[in-house]
């Protein structure tokens, strides 16, 4: 720009009065022989020092060039001079029988000097091993000389280079096979030296197809021998051999199909050397820079091999298997968690043509090799992991005699078997509880503390807890919490670079990573333990370790595996510490992983749509490593939040129940500031919506994912742009949901611990939380009008100009939508009918009209009683068992859950109506039932949104999955709820029972000819119309994949019991519970009622069950008529005998007497204060034969002047257990 501007677009005129050129300003300044001045003689020096610079350079190249061909054509004339002498002392050779010993050595340095595979040097070399080599071993004694080893290991190295060559013939082929084989029994220690080149040379060829031909079989046979022959001379570098042969050849793919099986290879195998240099090669390097190109393929083929060659060299025979070498389950560790992804993900993919990408936008992953599947999968079996502990070092049970300080060799053993569980776990996430199961049944030696027992048995969980314990990682978070929060992150010299992954190798060994690995595979096998452990064992208080024998009984076992309750107090401190600080000090684990995700659009335009998929998949696995606790793959922050969460509530779950922890121990108030606990909390729920509401707005703006869009487009040209188009932009609205779900994390500390761990907050401070929540909530929806008249007058006023379709006021079809007219004798039903489609709107007031039994609506004014007896009403028809919906069933405490069997009696009672299965009618049907369990769990939300009680009693295991639903939105899914053995027992008692004594029978189970299937049973009926029962029917039904054809013994009774509880508690009432939480969810939010447990649950529903407290009730009693308190505060002498008479029932008397008047017997959460409405006495006259009755709508006793407390006692004790009401008002 020029320093002036007028406005003008021209250039304005230059005038030059000097004569000189001046450059313009847009002009290069260009340096001339003519210029004059110092800056064109500085500019002419420049330019003859850069000619000067190129012609040396010129120069400097011209004589290398030189020197090359020089040195070229000297050594091509000196290598066919010395031809020319090797074909002389040939033909010299030719002439004698037996050359002489100088003339072969002289023959043999020429050849090697000049071999270049040109003008017929195969040949040379082919002669020169014949004479060399051929000759009986008795006449080789002279090539031990020292002056043959240099020849003859350029021979080797020769004899290398033949079997690489792009064409060679057959015969040479072999030669050079049986070559190697003989200068190995020559030059052993060379040769093994040199055992890298030498096994890369033959996975060469091999790679390339050789042996190919009809001589295949003498070929294989020479190849096995060449194989074997560096590791069957016993040298001092023996060892070295074997690390070239494992780093070399066993990645190579195909190995078993080239040599026709490796039978014959693992024939005279040292197996523990072999174990051994691999070991030492993986402490030194990680198994990606160990195999360089080879990659994750070769890792993979390694690995098969080497499991392979494990399998045969020890398991051949079947009287003489034994459990795993430690060191050989250190290298299988090590090797499987370098490929643990791909393999978890390419292990069940059977097919190329059939395998399909798991998130609808990649490529679809490649099938393992059948080889490396059969070999991996072969890793999952009850022996190999039940045993993986007997062969790990004798743990003594006194801790201050044997500390991991002073057993390094010990502690290693224990972190490579967690690495290897955990790996285990990882990539067969189906089989999960059958590994769990598997190594809970292992056990290890131990040095008891007895005079009269050396050894005994150690089961996995005391072992495992013991090494957790040794750690130093559980040693600090149990003294100091905030240490966890620096143990959690990820070492920076463990940031592994894109496409590797971390190992437990070399320097890492016995490192935090390592120590963590302990800890957690121990918190995965006591969560599914705890599954299966009824509460007697888990009381047995068992502590010491007697021995116990191979045909123990199951029953002592499980009982020798539980911890002693001060071990589990030891626990559950140190679970809350980390549990606290996973998620108070979420804002600093949330950014471990801030760095991997930033590039994720980034590389979407880095690459054509096709290679996307691959960029991802690496970013992923980048993100992954740097988002795992210490760097662990697969141990994320999330499912270690999971992890320790869900033992957490398992814990207090068996607390609760029957309490074993001091008072207050799960409490952690210490931690927070309680006087400004409320406000906060509120402020974050407030966070939380806003956050809600945008992930809201971004399922609204179009399709989650754009899978279905790509394949629209995927076979038409000139599409790619709009391909690339919607797969960046699914991917930013991923990370945008993914940024406010860290955001909500790192803001809402204490919400995330209100709902993942509520114990750790009083009860009365959650229900005063609940309480503001709804209050918010209520005050959002109604634009601040909580009072339902005033919400209903707004309503009036804000659309008193709009109408709708109808031309009816607008706010008027709003409010009607909101009134129901309900029949006596049908409440549910027209309950449903008219407010089903109101879904969420439920939350707003409701206004009842009750219609008699004639038609005639019933008098009276809708104040907020009528809407409770109507609530109170619908749930009492709804719940009752007697009634015919059948929606619900007792348990044989009385306990309500929903009818398993429902969908199959649905169904069932559609086919005897002879409705086509799948049709439209059977469709609606049965959704038509479902919506029934769905306005079901609306119903229960309003009364917990209004904070109205009514008298239902739910069982246990069903409030526990309101309280583990969890997280936002509708309960889409049962997601945070595990069935478990205990939990059965509030479903069927005698089934309960019947597990429990299959796992504790002590002969073998096989005797009760079970299998993995279940039986379950339905009701049948004759007359539709009338839908009479007459009998039942049996449906069988499998537990797991071909489960009729596995049977159930001692080794599998656990997973048996496992899958029996899941599909009882879960599976079978799916649908139904699934609909009632996700009507209860439209009501409240999901993660409120996740802050409460289930016995709490209870309470809020239905009311306290501790002791009625008369004081409490009279301080916040209202009176009415001439019982209204006066001036002189004193209440009426009849008020005064009622409260005399209340303090002298008994507590069970009080509840009678509580539920005669409100419907219910237990007292609102927080007291009376919190009854809506309130507890009310009106007077009802003089008549002293008259009995005391109640309008439970409005909470209102109608109590006569009674004059003494013996006639007010028997009168109103009489008309509680009449059950009087308003026939006698």
């Amino acid at each position: 720009m020029f320093q002036s501007f007028t406005g003008s677009s021209r250039r304005p005129r230059q005038v030059n009065l000097s004569g000189r050129t001046v450059p313009g300003p847009a002009t290069h300044v260009r340096s001339s022989p003519s210029a004059s001045g110092p800056p064109s003689s500085l500019a002419l020096a420049q330019q003859e020092r850069l000619l000067r610079q190129r012609e040396r350079e010129r120069l400097e190249s011209t004589q290398r060039i030189q020197r090359v061909w020089r040195g070229c054509r000297s050594r091509k004339a000196l290598r066919a001079t010395w031809r020319g002498q090797w074909d002389a002392l040939e033909v010299a050779a030719g002439a004698s029988q037996r050359p002489k010993e100088d003339q072969l050595w002289r023959q043999l340095y020429l050849l090697v000097h000049f071999a270049d595979w040109s003008e017929g040097d195969l040949e040379r070399w082919y002669r020169s091993t014949v004479r060399l080599l051929d000759s009986g071993e008795g006449d080789r004694t002279f090539l031990v000389e020292p002056r043959w080893r240099a020849p003859l290991l350029k021979l080797e190295r020769l004899t290398l280079a033949v079997i690489t060559l792009d064409t060679v013939p057959v015969h040479h082929f072999e030669k050079a096979l049986a070559v190697l084989t003989t200068l190995t029994t020559i030059i052993p220690k060379d040769v093994a030296q040199d055992s890298t080149r030498y096994y890369e040379a033959l996975s060469k060829a091999i790679r390339a197809g050789r042996p190919s031909t009809s001589r295949a079989s003498v070929s294989r046979d020479l190849l096995v021998s060449a194989i074997r022959a560096p590791l069957h001379a016993l040298t001092s570098e023996t060892l070295a051999a074997y690390e070239g042969f494992a780093r070399s050849l066993l990645p190579t793919p195909g190995l078993d199909a080239a040599l026709d099986g490796l039978d014959d290879l693992s024939t005279g195998l040292n197996f523990r050397l072999l174990t051994t240099a691999l070991d030492a090669l993986l402490r030194c390097y990680s198994p990606e820079l160990l195999l360089g190109p080879a990659g994750r393929e070769g890792i993979l083929w390694l690995l098969a091999h080497f499991i392979y060659l494990h399998r045969h060299t020890y398991e051949t025979d079947v009287s003489h298997r034994s459990p795993p070498e430690s060191d050989y389950v250190v290298v299988v560790s090590t090797l499987l968690g370098a490929v643990a992804d791909d393999v978890s993900k390419r292990i069940d993919v059977e097919d190329a043509a059939m395998a399909e990408p798991g998130d609808g936008k990649s490529t679809p992953l490649a099938p393992l090799p059948q080889f490396v599947r059969q070999q991996i999968r072969s890793l999952v079996n009850q022996e190999s992991v039940t045993s993986l502990l007997a062969r790990t070092d004798s743990l003594t049970t006194n801790k201050e005699a044997d500390t991991s300080k002073d057993h390094p060799q010990r502690r290693l053993q224990i972190q490579m078997l967690a690495n290897y569980a955990l790996t285990l776990l990882r990539i067969f996430p189906r089989r999960s509880d059958e590994i769990r199961m598997w190594l809970y049944l292992g056990s290890t030696s131990t040095m008891a503390a007895t005079p009269d027992n050396a050894t005994a048995r150690l089961p996995a969980i005391k072992y495992f807890w013991s090494a957790s314990q040794r750690t130093e990682v559980f040693s600090r978070i149990f003294k100091v919490p905030h240490a966890a929060v620096d143990l959690l992150r990820p070492h920076h010299s463990q940031r592994a670079k894109l496409g590797s992954r971390p190992t437990i190798s070399g320097s890492d060994m016995g490192g935090r990573d390592s120590e963590w690995r302990v800890i957690f595979i121990f918190l995965e096998l006591y969560s599914f333990v705890l599954k299966v452990t009824d509460d007697d064992e888990f009381f047995s208080e068992r502590t010491s370790y007697a021995a116990i024998g191979a045909d123990q009984a199951l029953p002592s076992w499980t009982r020798e595996s539980a911890l002693a309750l001060k071990e589990v107090e030891t626990l559950t401190i140190f679970l809350k510490n980390l549990a606290f600080t996973m998620y108070w000090n979420a804002s600093e684990l949330v950014g471990m992983n801030e760095e991997g995700t930033v590039d994720g659009i980034r590389n979407y335009f880095h690459a054509s749509l096709t290679d996307t998929s691959s960029l991802k998949r690496e970013t992923t696995r980048e993100a992954e490593l740097d988002s795992s606790i210490a760097g662990i793959p697969g141990m994320t922050v999330d499912h270690v939040k999971g992890l320790v969460t869900g033992l957490l509530r398992m814990l207090y779950e068996r607390d609760s129940r029957r309490r074993f922890l001091p008072r207050d121990h799960w409490l952690m108030t210490g931690k927070f500031d309680m006087e400004g606990f409320i406000p906060a909390v509120v402020a974050e729920e407030e966070d939380r919506h806003r956050v809600q509401e945008a992930d809201e707005e971004d399922q609204e703006d179009g399709n989650e994912g754009v899978g279905e869009d790509t394949v629209a487009f995927g076979g038409i040209a000139g599409t790619a742009r709009t391909q690339r188009t919607l797969a960046v932009e699914a991917l930013r609205k991923q990370q945008r949901r993914a940024s406010r779900k860290k955001y909500l994390e790192a803001v809402t500390p204490r919400l995330e611990i209100l709902q993942n761990m509520p114990f750790f907050i009083p009860f009365t401070t959650r229900v005063q939380i609940f309480r503001e929540f709804v209050f918010l909530d209520q005050s959002r929806r109604r634009g601040g009008h909580i009072d339902p008249e005033h919400w209903r007058l707004s309503i009036l006023q804000n659309t008193m100009s709009l109408r709708d379709s109808d031309g009816q006021p607008f706010g008027a079809s709003i409010i009607g939508k909101h009134h129901a007219d309900i029949r006596r004798g049908s409440v549910f039903d027209d309950a449903f009918d008219q407010f089903y489609e109101l879904g969420e709107g439920l939350k707003e007031p409701i206004q009842i009209s009750f219609i008699d039994r004639f038609g005639t609506p019933e008098a009276g004014i809708d104040g907020g009683g009528v809407t409770k007896e109507f609530i109170t009403s619908v749930t009492q028809e709804a719940f009752s068992p007697t009634s015919g919906l059948r929606l619900f069933v007792e348990n044989d405490q009385n306990l309500l859950h929903p009818n398993p069997a429902a969908i199959d009696e649905r169904k069932e009672f559609l086919r005897e109506a002879g409705i086509a299965e799948g049709s439209a009618d059977w469709n609606q049907n049965v959704r038509d039932l479902l919506r029934r369990y769905e306005f079901l769990g609306r119903i229960i939300g309003k009364c917990l949104y209004e904070g109205i009680l009514v008298d239902v009693g739910f069982a246990g295991f069903f409030l526990l999955k309101w309280a583990l639903t969890g997280g936002t939105g509708s309960a889409s899914k049962e997601s945070g709820y595990r069935a478990n053995l205990n939990d059965l027992r509030d479903l069927d008692e005698t089934l309960y029972q019947g597990l429990l004594q299959l796992k504790n029978y002590p002969g073998n189970v096989e005797d009760f000819s079970l299998d993995f299937t279940v039986t379950d049973t339905v009701r049948t009926v004759n007359d539709v119309a009338s839908g009479h029962v007459v009998g039942t029917k049996t449906i069988t039904r499998e537990l797991k994949p071909n489960g009729s054809q596995i049977p159930v013994t001692n080794e599998n009774r656990l997973v048996y019991i496992s899958y029996m509880a899941r599909h009882r508690l879960q599976a079978q009432p799916y649908l139904q519970t699934n609909a009632f939480l996700r009507g209860l969810g439209d009501m409240i939010q999901p993660s409120w009622l996740s802050m409460f447990n289930q016995a709490e649950l209870q309470t809020l529903v239905g009311g306290a069950s501790s002791q009625i407290d008369v004081a409490d009730l009279r301080r916040n009693t209202s009176y009415g008529g001439l019982y209204v308190i006066g001036d002189d505060q004193l209440e009426h002498p009849a008020v005064k005998l009622f409260w005399e008479v209340m303090t002298s029932l008994s507590d069970t008397e009080r509840r009678m007497v509580l539920k005669f008047v409100t419907s219910t017997p237990r007292s609102p959460l927080l007291g009376f204060g919190q009854l809506n409405p309130r507890f009310s006495i009106r007077d009802a006259g003089t008549d002293q034969d008259r009995l005391p009755s109640t309008s439970t709508c409005v909470n209102l006793l109608k109590l006569p002047r009674y004059t003494n407390a013996s006639q007010l006692r028997e009168k109103l004790l009489y008309a509680v257990n009449s059950g009087a009401g308003f026939d006698l008002s």
